[in-house]
């Protein structure tokens, strides 16, 4: 049996009325991991961003599917209960609140009403997970997010992943600002949840992300829409001949959206 299906058709995306987004297609299955490349303000980020309903971000035009369902029609809160999971490039810190006590409630949230994840099994799946990732334990007992590193941050992403279990993710520049032991340590959480249940859509710059998780299908987005879809040998082509091969090949003179999001 496969996983969950999301499909995105015909996206158009405006902020502040310019705009980003110029007709999105996409479709990911479960057990597919694809990943999106591109020069900066393409539209990457705000794809990730205008799918988990960042209210910043107006949709003019198009649907986002997830298993049928119209994940537009939902508030935020029903995106990540119907299993859509963002790791945000720009973790927010959350003060007051401990790793833990968030892990959980964000754990029950998705389960039924008297079906709630024990404390013991919780604990339990929880310190796996931060061996798992060489996190110290002590960083569950901090409040979210603060005054935690750069890398920090990012695991700390990756365990909510982990945890969580969602059907569909979408990695928003998970790698920027690692060093190479972290990002070593985040491409193995995302691997560790490979299989045909989970669909994963990576948003990078780099191909060196792409060292450590192969993805099905790469793409290039230029001008707020995708040019471009390959296997993983185009993610390795662009990180040696860059972008201008693709612009010239696809008659573009300017790549931005003309906005630096």
């Amino acid at each position: 049996m496969s996983g969950s299906t999301l499909e995105i058709e015909n996206l158009h995306v405006e902020i502040e009325g310019n705009k980003i987004l110029k007709g999105v297609d996409l479709t990911i299955k479960g057990g597919e991991f694809h990943a999106i490349m591109g020069p900066n303000g393409t539209g990457k980020s705000t794809l990730a961003s205008a799918i988990m309903g960042h209210p910043s971000f107006e949709i003019t035009e198009g649907n986002v599917y997830l298993d049928g369902k119209d994940v537009l029609a939902m508030e935020v809160d029903e995106r990540a209960r119907a299993g859509l999971f963002l790791g945000m490039q720009y973790p927010s810190e959350i003060s007051g609140v401990t790793t833990s006590d968030f892990l959980r409630s964000s754990i029950n949230s998705r389960r039924e009403e008297g079906d709630e994840i024990s404390l013991m099994k919780f604990i339990k799946e929880m310190d796996q997970a931060l061996d798992y990732l060489d996190i110290d334990k002590n960083m569950a007992q901090r409040y979210l997010n603060e005054g935690f590193s750069g890398g920090e941050k990012k695991r700390n992403e990756i365990l909510q992943l982990m945890l969580l279990k969602p059907e569909m993710a979408i990695l928003d520049e998970i790698d920027s600002g690692l060093d190479i032991d972290a990002l070593k340590v985040v491409s193995k959480g995302i691997n560790k949840l490979r299989d045909d249940q989970f669909g994963c859509l990576i948003i990078t710059h780099y191909q060196r992300l792409l060292n450590y998780i192969t993805p099905d299908k790469v793409h290039v987005m230029m001008q707020g829409r995708i040019v471009k879809t390959g296997g993983p040998d185009l993610a390795k082509r662009l990180e040696s001949e860059g972008y201008d091969w693709i612009k010239e090949e696809q008659g573009i003179e300017e790549e931005t959206t003309g906005q630096e999001v």
